[in-house]
């Protein structure tokens, strides 16, 4: 569809994933999302058949942590209402930036590729997920969509508060799916089965200023500074896992407010990121990190982003694995690699997988996806509820994520 104004009938755009992909794309909607990609989406999965909950949670300043995030919950209930199978993700996205070659919300199609922000990450997963939905008929199972405005972001009023309108209302999925771009060099050569854990720490030591001719009427906070972040440079957390790399600690950031040659400083602060497996939570870290920085006279102040988790090898992956050879000829390789998404949300309701787009234009001026991708992963997509709707016991604990 050229005008993008001309909706045609939203039962008709929501079986099309490059229609949809382009409507979807053409809303504009940085993070924290609201208002009209939601409109959108209600509009088409409403033309579905489906019960449409949207709400909003966070009444802070814009720019703050706090800023009103809109997320929705669309259902559509089989006769029986069970197997429950649920899409996951989110339609927010980050700032397009500068050097365009097109208008970053002017979806726009240049030889093969669907240009705009969005596209891979991740309204072109979002697309194809309406257009396989839109050509399952209403079975005995139920299917559900959990999108959120707030993934890119502080994600504090994003997933986490679907999660609570989905138990307040007792909906809640057997499997989920995330939309999140995961393939690599071709679509359907990996997906996520599990996620990393991530702990930022703010560190911190406070010295007392004086000039540098006079040490001893001083105290320079920098030797306690470096001893903590050598201790912590030094750490060996683990050697990985059959499912997960070994865990990293990362020095990010290293302050001292100090403009002149001849003072020494009042305070030094710092900041580590730590990745972690499923050997370890962001508590037993964070309290490792807090032990070392006391014991340099210093403080440290954790930040759990989320915590690890594995869903693992079963009959969820095998569905998925079926379902990309059979529309794709190629296995899929069942990675936990990469950065955290919502997942580590999710997956405190059922067990959860990551699939989705070839992530290599994600984040990126002139971010774009292969328009054959966008039909090929709606076949996928469609060949994994099916299976997962008519699967007769989704709760073998060979699933149970971890």
């Amino acid at each position: 569809m050229d005008d993008l104004s001309v909706r045609g009938g939203c039962h008709l755009v929501s079986a099309d994933a490059l229609a949809n992909a382009r409507h979807l794309i053409a809303c504009e909607s940085v993070t924290p999302a609201r208002g009209p990609v939601f409109d959108m989406l209600e509009e088409m999965l409403g033309g579905l058949g489906f019960e449409v909950d949207r709400f909003t949670r966070g009444d802070g300043a814009v720019g703050s942590d706090e800023e009103a995030v809109e997320n929705l919950f669309a259902i559509r209930r089989g006769a029986k209402g069970s197997p429950h199978f649920a899409f996951a993700g989110h339609v927010d996205v980050v700032p397009p930036g500068e050097g365009w070659a097109s208008q970053p919300f002017g979806p726009e199609i240049r030889g093969d590729l669907l240009y705009g922000r969005g596209a891979v990450d991740m309204k072109g997963a979002i697309a194809c997920m309406v257009a396989a939905v839109a050509e399952i008929p209403q079975v005995a199972g139920t299917i559900s969509f959990v999108i959120t405005g707030d993934e890119e972001g502080p994600a504090l009023h994003g997933t986490r508060a679907l999660i609570d309108r989905m138990r307040a209302r007792g909906d809640i999925p057997d499997l989920c799916l995330v939309g999140e771009p995961t393939s690599v060099n071709r679509l359907g050569d990996m997906m996520k089965i599990g996620r990393r854990g991530s702990v930022n720490i703010w560190l911190e030591v406070e010295g007392t200023q004086g000039h540098v001719a006079y040490p001893h009427l001083a105290d320079n906070p920098m030797p306690r500074m470096v001893a903590i972040l050598a201790e912590l440079d030094a750490l060996e957390l683990d050697q990985g896992t059959d499912w997960f790399q070994p865990s990293n600690l990362e020095i990010t950031e290293f302050d001292v407010p100090n403009r002149a040659h001849n003072v020494i400083p009042g305070k030094a602060t710092a900041r580590i990121s730590i990745r972690f497996n499923d050997q370890h939570t962001g508590a037993s870290l964070s309290e490792k990190v807090i032990a070392i920085a006391r014991k340099h006279g210093g403080t440290a102040r954790p930040v759990i982003s989320g915590e690890p988790f594995l869903t693992p090898p079963g009959a969820f992956s095998q569905m998925i694995a079926h379902a990309v050879r059979a529309e794709t000829g190629i296995e899929p390789e069942a990675s936990t690699t990469g950065g955290t998404s919502d997942a580590r949300f999710l997956k405190a309701l059922c067990p959860v997988i990551e699939f989705g787009l070839v992530n290599a234009t994600m984040h990126k001026t002139d971010e774009a996806v292969a328009v054959d991708d966008l039909a090929t992963l709606t076949a996928i997509y469609r060949r994994v509820a099916l299976a997962a709707l008519s699967a007769p016991d989704l709760s073998n604990s060979e699933n149970t994520p971890t």
